[in-house]
């Protein structure tokens, strides 16, 4: 992605809105809006947020595992499905 031609002001963004909305649609690359020369917000198409949201709760899951694990907070796959099993049982009893 080149920066330099993801970068427009809010007085750009006004008076081009549908442009610009057609354009990232087609593009999924983030515009970079400006206001008084600062960088202060991004616009990107759905479809690109929601492929950023799994990948963060994704990335989340696998952190909290690693912490489970360094914490020594694990279980064999054969100690899990055995909980399970009696947890079906009582559960049928």
């Amino acid at each position: 992605m080149k920066l330099s031609n993801s970068v427009k002001s809010v007085s750009f963004l006004k008076n081009n809105t549908a442009e610009i909305l057609k354009n990232i649609g087609k593009s999924g690359q983030p515009l970079i809006i400006t206001q008084n020369g600062e960088a202060t917000a991004v616009l990107q198409d759905i479809k690109s947020y929601e492929e950023l949201v799994d990948s963060l709760a994704l990335l989340k899951i696998l952190a909290l595992g690693q912490k489970d694990i360094e914490e020594g907070r694990i279980k064999s796959a054969k100690g899990a499905f055995g909980d399970i099993k009696k947890k079906l049982k009582d559960n049928n009893d």
